[in-house]
């Protein structure tokens, strides 16, 4: 019986070696291929950096950005002395404006209070005299904040009103007519009121209401009413004419809305229903209320006070803690008294006493 060699394990030992070397180098060449066609193949990918900027992380959140630094104000730093210059206190002078008049101007830039703590603010009617008005106020600011350091002021800030006036003339005749005074009034509340809301800072002392047709004061008149130490004082306002008869330069009492309180007025009010205002100056509404215009005696005692209950806002200087409890120029009857008054008993009902000056006298326009 014949056996089959043994041929095949040595066949295959040899088959394996070359195999298994083949099979190396393959695999070394499809390595070193598939690598060098990766990076090859890698600038062909357009990359627009613009369009897609890579961020690196931050701390801050991209959604919420960066936030406004706290402010704080510690309200009992601000001082309101009767020395306002020697304890450099800020005063805010608010002016509601329908007409300039250049006197009006002249007489402000005459103030001798520093006026590097003077802030002015002015709020004028969106109609054709409001715009004329605003040209000619532009006007001057420019000229006076581009001239001496000295007539510089701290800031200006001016203002126009988001609602119509109830009147299409300012003329004086059509302004005092008394079926126009409660819309009028109510009127000039609204703008006193939009005016002191949006100026107040926190490092107000004072404030100043001057009406744009008061074109005589003297110049120290802040710190003149400052010295009373009055949280509301009022001037007595007057008017320069010439007189017909004399053809001599004379003067009359002008502004009404300053007064002590009367039974015949409380009688009247209790008889009114709540729609309803009382009206000073008028023979219509005859009230018997002691006039602040009719008071002035010896003009050498300019620092006579009197206490009142209504006042006018010709010229009227309040210690800004007054407003900041609250006290503004109601556009509705209040107590039966609107604006510069109904603001009087409101700031009364807060603990605020009004005083007057009889013999101290500022100047309205005469037109």
């Amino acid at each position: 019986m014949a056996m089959a060699r043994p041929l095949g394990p040595v066949r295959l030992r040899r088959t394996n070696y070359l195999t298994l070397s083949i099979g190396a180098v393959l695999c070394l060449f499809i390595i070193y291929f598939l690598s060098h066609s990766g990076s090859a193949s890698q600038p062909s990918v357009s990359v627009n950096t613009n369009r897609h900027p890579i961020r690196k992380p931050t701390s801050k959140s991209s959604l919420i950005g960066d936030r406004p630094p706290v402010r704080r104000f510690n309200l009992n730093d601000v001082t309101i002395t009767p020395d306002p210059i020697g304890n450099r206190e800020s005063v805010l002078i608010l002016t509601p404006m329908a007409r300039f008049y250049q006197e009006y101007w002249d007489n402000l830039v005459k103030l001798q209070y520093p006026h590097e703590l003077i802030t002015l603010g002015f709020i004028l009617p969106k109609n054709k005299e409001g715009n004329a008005a605003t040209t000619a106020l532009q006007a001057q600011i420019s000229k006076t904040q581009k001239g001496p350091a000295k007539d510089r002021f701290k800031g200006v800030i001016i203002e126009r009103q988001d609602f119509d006036p109830p009147l299409t003339s300012q003329d004086e005749s059509e302004r005092h007519k008394m079926e126009n005074q409660k819309a009028r009034r109510a009127s000039m509340s609204r703008a006193r009121n939009s005016l002191l809301f949006t100026t107040l800072g926190s490092e107000s002392s004072w404030v100043l209401w001057l009406d744009s047709d008061i074109v005589e004061t003297p110049p120290t008149l802040i710190q003149d009413l400052a010295a009373h130490d009055k949280p509301i004082i009022v001037p007595n306002c007057f008017q320069r004419y010439t007189d017909p008869e004399t053809g001599k330069p004379a003067e009359r009492p002008y502004d009404f809305n300053s007064w002590q309180d009367s039974t015949t007025a409380q009688e009247i009010a209790a008889k009114m229903s709540p729609d309803e205002i009382i009206l000073e100056g008028y023979s219509e509404m005859a009230t018997y209320r002691a006039l602040m215009a009719y008071m002035t005696e010896n003009e050498d005692q300019v620092n006579m006070e009197v206490p009142l209950e209504g006042v006018g806002g010709t010229a009227l200087l309040v210690k800004a803690t007054v407003h900041r409890d609250g006290a503004m120029f109601p556009p509705f009857p209040f107590y039966h008294l609107i604006e510069t008054e109904g603001f009087a008993k409101m700031a009364k009902r807060l603990g605020w006493q009004a005083t007057g000056l009889p013999n101290y006298k500022v100047y309205h326009y005469n037109e």
